[in-house]
């Protein structure tokens, strides 16, 4: 069994196409398109296996969709556990307006799991053996799951004495703090929802997210701020790091390839700030690439050098 396992309830085949402009009521022709696996987990994974990691994803698949889903994420060499489910694989639509630069993200809802079909997750998960180090539960969920599935996913490794991450948001990322989970990376956005209210300055975030691990239990906050940069947030420690001065293509997948740099460096054990510079560098390598793509491992390492993290408190700089 890997080292490291993603878990995402709620996948998709994510669809980038690019037309001129976009205009109501015109036919829009489509000048190029791609399919690629999505979904938080899956593109955790995706991102772990081309650093060099050693990862795997479960998740449910259904119908046609469902079938291409298993054959990209084959092609991506990831390797992988599914749960047949009744419904399709939803798909997700990004479009690029060339004549300006825009880019339009339309997120579908997918299919609605039954209880069988969501219990079985749980179980393909529990059934692991040897389990990973590291579960990576990411993604939104879908119709039909419990708002604590991802509590039950934290309670399940815990038994098991592996290390959980959770990158989801609402009712399910408030579950997944209070059932104590290992790490979480909020975007600010989420982070309001789950503190409740709106920070006014940076200062102010990253000391809501201290709270967050002081009072519920979260041990590893990292937390996206955009054009704000990012912060590491542990009991004893807080690391901030500027955004790198590169110009965005697309900000799809930045995220995930943030989280996925980040998860990889701890399985291996590395020093939080080395585990913050990685993952800096991988968000950014994201924002290179057009469409749906992820972070490029040759971006990723020539980035990396670039990144400057900052001690705000704790251990000194090394």
């Amino acid at each position: 069994m890997s080292d490291i396992v993603t878990l995402t309830v709620n996948p998709a085949v994510d669809v980038a196409i690019t037309v001129d402009t976009i205009r109501p009521i015109f036919k829009l022709r489509a000048k190029s398109q791609r399919h690629d696996p999505g979904g938080g987990g899956i593109n955790v994974a995706r991102v772990i296996h081309r650093l060099g990691g050693s990862v795997s994803a479960i998740y449910p698949a259904g119908g046609p969709i469902g079938e291409l889903l298993t054959k990209l994420v084959e092609k991506e060499g990831v390797a992988s556990k599914t749960v047949r489910i009744a419904g399709n694989t939803r798909e997700d639509f990004f479009v690029a307006e060339a004549s300006t630069g825009q880019q339009y993200r339309f997120i579908l809802a997918g299919p609605q799991l039954a209880e069988h079909e969501w219990s079985a997750c749980l179980d393909l998960l529990s059934s692991l053996d040897p389990f990973p180090d590291f579960v990576v539960a990411s993604g939104s969920l879908p119709e039909g799951a419990p708002d604590d599935f991802y509590a039950r996913v934290i309670a399940l490794s815990k038994r098991r004495g592996a290390r959980t991450v959770v990158d989801t948001s609402g009712p399910a990322l408030s579950a997944a703090v209070s059932a104590g989970v290992d790490v979480i990376k909020p975007n600010l956005r989420e982070m309001r929802d789950l503190i409740g209210y709106q920070p006014a300055d940076v200062n102010e975030w990253i000391a809501a997210a201290k709270d967050v691990v002081n009072e519920r239990q979260a041990k590893v906050i990292a937390l996206t701020m955009g054009h704000l940069g990012a912060a590491l947030v542990t009991n004893d420690r807080v690391l901030r790091a500027q955004p790198l001065p590169i110009t965005p293509r697309s900000a799809v997948g930045a995220g995930d390839s943030f989280l996925g740099a980040l998860i990889w460096r701890l399985a291996a054990d590395a020093d939080l700030r080395d585990c913050f510079r990685w993952a800096m560098a991988a968000g950014a390598a994201a924002l290179l690439n057009e469409g749906t793509e992820l972070c490029r491992p040759d971006d990723v390492n020539r980035l990396a050098d670039l990144v400057v993290t900052e001690v705000l408190s704790g251990s000194p700089p090394e």
